[in-house]
């Protein structure tokens, strides 16, 4: 798979033919694309293999320590300044470690996906913490509401309307838009990537943020560069497996996500890269054999240039503008 801006800056314009399945009376794209039919992804056949992959060594710690410290700092300021908890969002939240986070800090979360096993851990993760929180006398923090929504976003706001008519609340309840929205590592996860900006101006409060965090195609040719792995680069029609690959095939580059920020009128207050180095270290010396000392540098670097370009995914942080 040879990744560049060139091959990804107009993906979405590239459509062969669209069609649509349908569930539960709402549509999820499925689109064909050079004779690929592509449809959103889900990962609830290896809810398993994920969690382990992803989140089951230092690439996860690096991961989840950048994302923490770009997401909490803004949270806090805009929570001191509005002086209520906040009205969050995770939408394609898989284990929703940084929703759960959020909730153990008061803020009101709604997490979304379309994998049921995903939720399933996810939800049970947060009741472990919740439990232990309640353990511990020294906690004076109560956890903020979380709600579960199983579905692709897609079907996000028909079955949010749905769940809520059962539910005694007033009309300004029903329609609170919400303060942030997560998104992470899931718009190269999408058959249409782009449609989804649409959905988060719809639920977005007028002054609110949007938290979108991707795969970096850039990372991709950088680590193939260094491993050696030309015949990966020279073959343009190289696939990885992805029923049990973490690697997407249709990556967004850094300057279409921009595009579409700049496009639907968000600022960019933040842009961090996660895993700007570890991953192109494959001989683990020195500093590199002390994980505490590699998340140290890790989130020193970035959010420096040129390194934060190199990270294996990138986080922008952006708010609406007025």
């Amino acid at each position: 798979m040879q990744i560049n801006d060139k091959n990804f800056k107009n993906k979405t314009a590239k459509v062969v033919a669209d069609s649509t399945s349908k569930s539960n009376n709402a549509a999820v794209p499925i689109m064909k694309e050079n004779n690929e039919v592509r449809s959103d992804r889900s990962f609830d056949a290896i809810a398993d293999h994920f969690e382990k992959k992803v989140y089951g060594g230092l690439k996860g710690e690096i991961r989840l320590a950048v994302l923490r410290r770009d997401i909490f700092d803004y949270t806090a300021q805009i929570t001191k300044n509005l002086g209520r908890p906040l009205r969050i969002l995770d939408v394609g939240a898989g284990l929703a470690q940084i929703a759960i986070d959020l909730a153990a800090q008061g803020h009101k979360v709604v997490v979304n996906d379309i994998s049921e096993n995903m939720l399933a851990k996810a939800k049970n993760n947060f009741e472990k913490q919740k439990a232990a929180a309640n353990s511990n006398d020294c906690n004076t923090r109560a956890f903020g509401e979380m709600t579960w929504v199983v579905c692709p976003y897609q079907q996000f706001e028909e079955k949010l309307n749905f769940d809520n008519s059962s539910v005694d609340k007033t009309d300004s309840d029903k329609s609170t838009k919400f303060d942030l929205i997560l998104c992470h590592a899931l718009l190269e996860w999408l058959a249409q990537p782009a449609a989804i900006m649409d959905f988060f101006d719809r639920q977005l409060t007028d002054d609110g943020a949007l938290s979108l965090c991707f795969y970096n195609p850039v990372s991709y040719e950088y680590r193939n560069l260094i491993m050696g792995n030309f015949n990966l680069l020279d073959n343009t029609e190289y696939k990885s497996d992805n029923k049990t690959s973490l690697t997407p095939n249709h990556p967004v580059a850094k300057q279409q996500v921009e595009s579409w920020l700049q496009d639907h009128h968000y600022y960019i207050v933040v842009t961090s890269g996660l895993r700007v180095f570890h991953d192109y270290t494959p001989l683990k010396r020195g500093g590199n054999t002390d994980p505490e000392a590699v998340i140290r540098m890790e989130l020193r670097y970035s959010q420096q240039e040129p390194y934060k370009w190199l990270g294996r995914y990138l986080h922008i942080l952006a708010t609406r503008q007025a």
